[in-house]
């Protein structure tokens, strides 16, 4: 049974998940516009904070311009959504 790329499911840390079609960006929220973006969403109430209290080490960038806070590292998670693709691609 072949999976969709819509039907996977990344892990995003601390068993929050984000279905990885959904996915515009990741990015590390270090510079200047990127923490206006992130106060921005928070005033909007686009923000998800899935850090669990934890440093914030990337933010992730919905199509739908939701901000995802996660604690784990960017590269951490491109690997992630690396790795979904991968398999993804191999079950076809």
């Amino acid at each position: 049974m072949s999976t969709r790329a819509r039907d996977v499911l990344i892990n995003i840390g601390f068993g929050n998940v984000v279905f990885l079609n959904k996915i515009v960006s990741i990015v590390v929220p270090t510079s200047a516009p990127l923490k206006r973006l992130r106060e921005d969403a928070r005033q909007n109430n686009m923000l998800v904070d899935a850090t669990s209290g934890r440093k914030t080490r990337s933010m992730i960038i919905t199509e739908s311009n939701h901000i995802i806070l996660s604690a784990l590292q960017s590269e951490t998670l491109v690997q992630r959504v690396n790795s979904a693709l991968m398999e993804n691609l191999l079950d076809k």
